[in-house]
This record gives C-alpha cells, structure tokens and sequence, in this order.
C-alpha cells in the first residue's frame, strides 16, 4: 500500500465516514485495518500506558487489540456501535487481561521466593547436622549405606526398603540398628571433639 492509499484511508475516517472503511474492514481489507490503526492506535497505546505505567506492556496491548480487531471483525455490528467505540471496548478487556497476567505473574514469583526463602532458611539451620549424617553415612559398608539413604532421604519404612532390596526384614532392620549405633557413637565423638 502506497502512503497515498493509507493517507486517504485514513482521511476517511478522520472525517468520520466511516461507511466505507467500516464495510471494507468488516470484510477483510487489510487497507481499512492499516486506516484503523493510523487513526486509533495512539488512543489505544495511551491507554494502555496510562493505565499499565509500562510501555512495553502498552505496545503489547496496542498489537493484541489490532490482532483481536482484526480475527474478531466478523463479530462487529455498526449498528451496535462506532468502530473507535469497539476498539476502546476492546483495548479495555485487554488491558483488564494484562492487570490480570501482571498480578498473577507477581503473585507466582512472590511464592516461589517465599518457597525458596523457607527452604534457603531450613537448610541454613540444619546444613552442617545433615553434612555431617551424610560424611558418616558414606563410611558405612555398602549394604548398610545404601538401606541408610533409604530409610533417611527417600522416608522408607523398614518393608518398603527390604522390598526393594530384596532382603529379608530381620536383616534390614539389623543393618538399620547397627548403623545407628554406629552413627551415634561417631557423632558423640565429633560434639566432644
């Protein structure tokens, strides 16, 4: 489309003959939304920035209000109202739409920060008791080891780790109380220490 095209177009709807374009947009001519968007696109992108405070995130309702125009085109009635009108309605869902995303987004980074900041804060507590279970855990034989991590770090009851393992209970849970003295006298050293 040569400028002259789009300066006249545009000059149509300036001058409130809106027929034409109206008829033309309605009916697929990407000439009568170019019009449009000359004409009400600084409207649509100043409200958005009014109320967003973002211009980012007012040229991103700008594009979705000429996008969601342009697939919805068959839903609007001249009859019901004025072409800038519909755009407005528009542009207002879709900044209502963008508050919305912008809330929810704050609100999932807010919880997942309040979730690390728990988990940060639990492990700063009890980093150096479970560095130190893990240190003598690696010291046990490998039979012992591997039904200590079971039970420790996967919460394994005593049949779910001889399941697993394929051991008979008795021997699951000797390994189990061995072990635990084992710890135990190995940490009463290291606090006396």
């Amino acid at each position: 489309m040569t400028r002259t095209q789009r300066t006249q177009l545009t000059d149509i709807v300036h001058d409130d003959d809106q027929e034409s374009v109206t008829a033309d947009f309605v009916a697929g001519d990407e000439r009568a939304l170019a019009a449009m968007y000359d004409r009400w696109s600084r409207l649509v992108y100043s409200m958005a920035a009014r109320s967003l405070g973002d211009a980012t995130e007012a040229e991103d309702v700008t594009q979705k209000v000429f996008v969601a125009a342009w697939l919805g085109r068959h839903t609007f009635d001249p009859s019901r109202a004025r072409l800038g009108g519909w755009l407005v309605g528009i542009t207002k869902n879709t900044i209502a739409d963008s508050h919305a995303r912008i809330a929810r987004e704050r609100r999932d980074r807010e919880a997942i920060i309040a979730s690390l900041d728990r988990e940060v804060s639990w492990w700063s507590e009890d980093l150096a008791d479970r560095l130190l279970v893990a240190d003598e855990l690696a010291l046990l034989p490998e039979a012992p080891r591997q039904i200590m991590q079971l039970a420790f770090y996967d919460h394994l009851t005593h049949s779910q780790i001889a399941a697993r393992l394929d051991m008979p209970l008795g021997t699951v849970k000797s390994h189990i109380r061995r072990s635990l003295d084992r710890l135990r006298t190995r940490l009463e050293v290291n606090d006396d220490a």
